[in-house]
């Protein structure tokens, strides 16, 4: 079937060449982010040692995000929590009908990175106070002590997965374009 107006063949926005693939990196993704979580809390107890060195520049700590993305907007109360929750369920489902129509495989794991950790966040939102975050990375330059805001696997994916987007725009010019 075609589109009469762009005489283009009709796509779906529910299931798309690559949709395996990227529900496959996204299940991956969010399985990776709960499991680690799990573990931190449930098997080495974060809670109860808090701060953990790991690494000279690489410390292991507990903290709740009742906010989006560096702690901004921190939500307390009812409402606020599920208004952030309904906005990841919205980007997911725009960023889904993306992956049903992209044709090249680094796009797909990029989004797939993305939706996995967006709804491994999403799912902390479901049964903790806030996102779990538990990595936190400093450095002491010239006699300051500089620390970056702690974060968790799940953030990793979405960083690595927009990094992938974004190299992938560069290379092809449009072969990241979304919907």
């Amino acid at each position: 079937m075609t589109d009469a107006a762009h005489g283009k063949a009709s796509r779906s926005y529910a299931w798309g060449p690559l949709s395996a693939f990227g529900l496959l990196v996204a299940v991956v993704t969010m399985i990776a982010d709960q499991g680690s979580k799990f573990w931190l809390l449930s098997g080495f107890h974060l809670d109860l040692r808090a701060p953990v060195s790991v690494l000279p520049f690489l410390d292991l700590v507990l903290t709740w995000n009742t906010g989006i993305s560096y702690g901004l907007f921190p939500q307390q109360g009812p409402v606020g929590p599920w208004a952030l929750l309904a906005f990841k369920i919205a980007a997911v489902a725009f960023l889904w009908a993306w992956l049903s129509r992209v044709q090249a495989r680094l796009t797909a794991l990029a989004l797939g990175l993305i939706i996995g950790g967006a709804v491994g966040n999403a799912v902390d939102r479901l049964h903790w106070p806030g996102v779990m975050d538990f990595v936190l990375l400093h450095a002491e330059i010239g006699g300051r002590n500089l620390r970056w805001y702690v974060f968790n696997l799940a953030d990793v994916a979405i960083v690595a997965g927009v990094v992938g987007l974004l190299y992938e725009s560069l290379q092809r010019g449009d072969a990241a374009k979304a919907p």
